[in-house]
């Protein structure tokens, strides 16, 4: 049976698949993006804070944070090129306490060692000189953090690659993937359309664990799996004025950053996000949080009262770290020393994958090249 063949198929049309298909379709013909749902960008990729991160809490030497520190001046240089609204508005990470203010210094010294030489740290009159409204005894201030539209730069990344020939296909969701002979046969909605590729690139975000195990790859045994991790969001009204973005120090393991008050493009005022290990996708906002994340933000807003949050959005974190487990870093690699040549894995691409989109991007080419080159 003949079928129709593509050179890469990269599953999963978020901000980094659509990166990935960027940068191949700059180099090879026959690039095919399949997305689930009808839309390109519906699940992580679109429910989280905006922030292009400076890249000061990954660990030394992880993909995390050597993509994050590369990607923060890339996007910038996009979004001034492609016309994408951003704002470089800075951030201050802000201690309430002696161990706190202690845990500022060790922030600084780990940014700088991933390359993050920008940071300052200030007292709290010179904090008090930016923000009137907050509260607190220092913060660490990065000047190279800001906010984008996300949905812009999909859209962006998404022209481009349709531009130089490849192909975007939404409302696909792969059901099956088997090899033939030095083909991957892939199979949609349930046999509705086989085609085949020579290379798979599993980009599916929540579901790439999944996809892994449908090309035979054990994902409990490689440590592949995926926890899900919530996040939700309160917007608050009224808001205090806010020129910068203010986030708490971190949470141990950096299982969250800790629940930060964020500016959208519009001068919206968000809370959040959260952590909570849940089981399945669920996307409505626990009401019952109010009081919680009114305690968190109020220790460095005082200003603000409980009635001022409203429930906003939430997303959902792929972690393959689980509760109480230390970091993980981000899980790419080609699959020939396990017997699948031609898939690359892309597992547990969570924050700073935004960040991180274009040097991820360019690392998976370095993947690629010698399958097809």
């Amino acid at each position: 049976m003949v079928h129709d063949r593509f050179n890469i198929t990269i599953i999963g049309a978020g901000v980094i698949g659509l990166a990935v298909a960027e940068e191949l379709s700059r180099r090879y013909d026959g690039v095919l993006v399949l997305e689930k749902n009808e839309k390109f960008g519906q699940e992580t990729s679109s429910r989280h804070s905006g922030v292009i991160h400076a890249g000061i809490y990954y660990p030394a030497d992880s993909l995390k944070a050597r993509f994050c520190v590369e990607g923060n001046p890339i996007l910038y240089e996009i979004c001034a090129e492609r016309d994408i609204p951003h704002q470089k508005t800075g951030k201050l990470i802000v201690a309430v306490s002696d161990n706190e203010e202690a845990e500022l210094l060790r922030l600084k010294a780990q940014a700088e060692g991933n390359g993050v030489d920008t940071l300052s740290l200030l007292s709290r009159r010179q904090l008090q000189t930016l923000e009137p409204e907050v509260q607190a005894r220092a913060a660490l201030f990065s000047p190279s953090t800001g906010i984008i539209d996300a949905h812009g730069l999909m859209r962006s990344f998404c022209v481009s690659a349709e531009s130089r020939g490849a192909t975007v296909v939404c409302r696909s969701e792969v059901t099956a993937i088997e090899r033939d002979g030095p083909w991957w046969e892939i199979t949609l909605n349930g046999g509705e359309y086989r085609f085949q590729s020579r290379i798979v690139i599993n980009c599916a975000g929540l579901l790439s664990d999944g996809i892994a195990a449908l090309t035979g790859i054990d994902p409990d045994r490689e440590g592949y799996r995926l926890k899900y991790c919530k996040g939700d969001y309160f917007s608050l009204s009224p808001a205090p004025v806010l020129r910068h973005l203010v986030y708490p120090v971190p949470q141990e393991d950096i299982v969250g950053l800790g629940i930060h008050t964020t500016l959208d493009l519009g001068g919206r005022v968000r809370l959040g996000p959260d952590t909570e290990y849940v089981e399945a996708v669920d996307y409505r906002v626990d009401e019952d949080k109010q009081r919680d994340f009114y305690r968190a933000v109020s220790r460095y807003l005082p200003g603000i009262n409980e009635e001022y949050l409203h429930p906003d959005t939430s997303g959902i974190r792929p972690k393959l770290q689980g509760p109480g487990e230390p970091v993980r870093d981000y899980l790419i690699r080609e699959e020939s020393s396990r017997g699948h040549a031609g898939l690359i894995n892309l597992i547990g691409m969570e924050s700073p994958g935004l960040t991180a989109c274009v040097p991820i991007a360019r690392h998976v080419a370095t993947l690629v090249a010698p399958l097809l080159d």
